[in-house]
């Protein structure tokens, strides 16, 4: 009996440890290869990147500014817009099945919107900030500019369940535009060139992807951070840019070269 339990004392410590190593393994490291360069508009201030059914979708902010779009990915010429009312700050921006929602920033309010015509819906009530939103399939992923995700049913909106973000075993806080690829969360966060890549089981960041210089230095003095992702599932490329950053850049994920 004795060493029935010997062993399996000896087991949790090993799956213990295990666990521990695996929460503070360092992310791969991965940076952009840019495929090609189209026009963005640098007065959007963006907030939420998607492609969908052919059509770039995008949400942007700042009071009295806010808006959301659809373009075509290729020519970058604006299809249709509505503009949110002035008290409304839009952020992050997600398809959950046929339900196109943008979530607003201090305001606790998501905007359920018709795909066609972008007209709004109906409105959903959230408590805390909106910043990103993303959805998996199942359930809509949703952050507050802290370390933790939010996941929300697909019809109500209602909170299901949280989970906390860990970097190399530190809560890593300001998170911000999401992007669900290829069974990955991927995230920006607020004030980095970096995007991160989230396995949304455990909360462990399993990449850190370098986006650094994208931008010619006068068009980056010009600009602001880093922010929006959209997955092209034909391509499996990205398209990322940033708030009033004039262009956007089809890429790959590439590793760094050792």
């Amino acid at each position: 009996m004795r060493g029935t339990k010997w062993i399996s004392g000896v087991v949790a410590v090993f799956l213990l440890a295990a666990a521990v190593a695996a929460q503070t393994t360092a992310p791969q490291r991965l940076r952009v290869e840019v495929v090609a360069v189209r026009q963005h508009d640098p007065e959007a201030f963006t907030q939420g990147l998607l492609l969908h059914n052919g059509l770039l979708y995008e949400s942007t902010g700042l009071y009295g500014r806010s808006s959301i779009r659809a373009y075509d990915p290729v020519s970058g010429s604006l299809v249709r817009i509505e503009t949110l009312p002035t008290a409304l700050f839009g952020e992050g921006l997600a398809f959950g099945g046929d339900r196109l929602v943008q979530l607003t920033w201090r305001e606790g309010v998501a905007l359920e919107r018709d795909p066609k015509t972008l007209a709004e819906r109906t409105r959903r009530r959230y408590a805390g900030e909106g910043w990103g939103l993303a959805h998996d399939g199942k359930r809509f992923i949703m952050t507050d500019g802290s370390a933790q995700l939010f996941f929300r049913d697909t019809k109500t909106f209602d909170l299901l369940s949280t989970l906390t973000v860990l970097r190399r075993g530190v809560p890593q806080d300001r998170l911000n535009e999401l992007e669900w690829a290829e069974g990955q969360l991927f995230a920006n966060v607020l004030g980095e060139e970096n995007i991160l890549r989230i396995d949304t089981e455990s909360g462990i960041v399993t990449a850190e992807i370098d986006c650094s210089g994208l931008l010619a230095p006068g068009e980056r003095a010009r600009a602001d951070v880093l922010n929006g992702i959209a997955h092209d599932p034909a391509t499996g490329h990205f398209l990322i840019t940033g708030k009033l950053w004039p262009k956007l850049f089809e890429v790959k994920f590439v590793p760094v070269s050792p």
